[in-house]
């Protein structure tokens, strides 16, 4: 394995740490932004991030990635998520960090490297929370900082995005 089960969870935890900091770079006024009409607005973009790393996580651990296994595990919580404000859904994302450590408090390294068939493909469960959660955290917090830079939010740079800080500013 190429993280330790506690360097997954310091990793996931950063995820968490630094979405919160692009959240509150949210215009609550900007909410229904979206780019295109198809895509995500800002509000449905945070809903998202409140169950994706829980919903995928509850995959991983119970292994069943049939239709109607995911279906089981999603749909609540597609559902729990669509009825969320954002005030709820930021605090919704706030307290995966904490759930982060009791999630995982059970998992073994050997329960990591365990094999799962997910659509015809055997991969083991570290390897889709790798791929699938940590991932998908660092694609949707890109997202949602190209989001934010084109409602206008043009001070916000890299450190924003990879950091989860405001840059230190110069001094002239």
């Amino acid at each position: 394995m190429v993280l330790t089960k506690n360097e997954l969870v310091a990793s996931l935890k950063n995820e968490v740490r630094i979405l919160l900091h692009l959240a509150g770079k949210i215009d609550k006024a900007k909410l229904d932004y979206r780019p295109t009409p198809r895509q995500r607005s800002i509000l449905e973009l945070v809903q998202y991030l409140a169950i994706m790393a829980p919903a995928h996580i509850a995959a991983i651990k119970g292994g069943d990635f049939s239709r109607p296994g995911m279906i089981s595990v999603w749909r609540p919580a597609e559902t729990a998520a669509k009825s969320m404000n954002f005030e709820q859904a930021v605090d919704a994302i706030e307290q995966q960090s904490e759930r982060f450590d009791q999630i995982f408090s059970d998992w073994s390294q050997a329960d990591l490297r365990s094999e799962v068939d997910m659509f015809g493909h055997r991969v083991t469960r570290g390897e889709l929370l790798v791929n699938l959660v940590l991932s998908g955290f660092a694609a949707y917090r890109m997202q949602l900082f190209c989001y934010l830079k084109c409602c206008g939010r043009e001070e916000l740079n890299t450190v924003n995005l990879w950091m989860g800080t405001d840059a230190a500013a110069s001094a002239s």
